[in-house]
């Protein structure tokens, strides 16, 4: 396994999930993205840690928690794992299927 790569609208999900916590807690809002990328560092070397969720996909894609948010990836044998989206755990699924369906 090659590390991870971010889809840019991931890093996108992450810039405003950092924005809207760190508006009253930076200090928490720092924690929480030093989370995410231990969680992305270790799906690189463990990329089958995550569950399948064919509710919310068809597609061959893996996540993980990370607190109250959702981590999709995809995971191919020696390519780097490609964090998809970054989604908070309470978004209606239809949402969280549409905006899977959107990501390639």
């Amino acid at each position: 396994m090659n590390g991870y790569s971010l889809h840019p609208d991931a890093l996108a999900d992450l810039d405003e999930i950092r924005e809207y916590i760190a508006h009253e807690n930076p200090d928490a809002a720092d924690r929480l993205m030093s989370e995410f990328f231990q969680e992305f560092r270790t799906l690189a070397r463990f990329p089958n840690l995550g569950h399948q969720r064919p509710d919310l996909t068809f597609r061959p894609l893996r996540f993980r928690i990370v607190r109250e948010y959702l981590v999709a990836y995809a995971a191919e044998e020696d390519d780097p794992v490609w964090i998809l989206a970054v989604l908070h755990g309470r978004r209606n699924p239809r949402i969280m299927a549409a905006v899977l369906r959107d990501r390639a």
